[in-house]
């Protein structure tokens, strides 16, 4: 079965950083492209970013674009996600995806 984890949210004030990672099993990592999905409270889900199977090209939602970084680590089947200069709309729960599977997430929350 497709596994996939995510942790390292937290609580941040505005400004601060946090790294995301997603462990990943039950497929063959390095073969896929993997991305983060972001949820707010009382909206739908938001793409946040994509990284193809190899690491070699990243794509970013506008919203995020500059001060987020994704990447990958095949050899330990992991994703990760670098986010700087939080702000308080980056607030959700932030969940890596593999094509239609989406694992658990974890909560990332930005606020003074």
């Amino acid at each position: 079965d497709v596994q996939l984890q995510a942790f390292g949210g937290g609580s941040v004030q505005p400004g601060g950083s946090l790294r995301l990672s997603c462990a990943a099993s039950g497929f063959t990592f390095s073969t896929k492209t993997m991305s983060w999905i972001r949820q707010a409270p009382g909206k739908g889900p938001e793409w946040v970013s994509s990284i193809n199977s190899g690491g070699g090209g990243a794509s970013y939602a506008d919203s995020v674009k500059g001060r987020f970084t994704i990447a990958r680590d095949n050899a330990s089947n992991t994703l990760y996600l670098e986010m700087n200069n939080l702000k308080p709309e980056d607030t959700a729960v932030y969940y890596c995806q593999m094509g239609s599977e989406r694992g658990q997430g974890t909560q990332v929350t930005v606020s003074s």
